[in-house]
C-alpha cells in the first residue's frame, strides 16, 4: 500500500480508502452527492487495477497474460499472488468497518436504519 503523497486511491494524508462523495457527467455537468464505500478493486492501485483488467481479457489465462505483458510465467503468478493478498487486505478492512458500524449502533452513536445502509454500501 502506497501512503506517501496521494496515491490514485487512498488518503494522502493516513493511506486510508477514500469514499466516493459525488458523481458528475462530463458531458453535461450533472452531479450526484452521496457518500459511499469504493468498490475494492478501485482501491487497488492503478498498476493491480490494469492486471485485473488484462486478466479478465485474457479469459484468466496466465500463460496468455505472460504473453501480453512480456514476462515470465512464475513473474504473473507472483503479481496474481500479491494482488489477492491485496484484496484480502480489503476484504478484512471491510469487514472491520462493518464491525464499528455495528458497534456504534450498538452504543446509539448511529441510527439502525442508517447503520445498515452503511453496511450494505460497502
Amino acid at each position: 500500500m502506497e501512503r506517501s503523497g496521494f496515491a490514485h486511491n487512498r488518503c494522502g494524508y493516513c493511506g486510508g480508502s477514500m469514499r466516493i462523495s459525488k458523481l458528475t457527467c462530463e458531458d453535461c455537468g450533472f452531479a450526484h452527492g452521496g457518500d459511499s464505500f469504493t468498490p475494492r478493486l478501485y482501491r487497488l492501485g492503478p498498476e493491480d487495477q490494469r492486471f485485473v483488467e488484462l486478466f479478465v481479457r485474457a479469459s484468466g489465462s496466465m500463460k496468455e497474460m505472460a504473453r501480453v505483458l512480456g514476462v515470465s510465467y512464475p513473474t504473473v503468478r507472483s503479481r496474481l499472488d500479491r494482488l489477492i493478498q491485496s484484496l484480502e487486505d480489503e476484504t478484512r478492512s471491510d469487514e472491520k468497518r462493518k464491525q464499528r458500524i455495528l458497534d456504534d449502533i450498538e452504543a446509539g452513536r448511529i441510527p439502525p436504519k442508517r447503520g445498515m445502509r452503511m453496511i450494505d454500501a460497502i
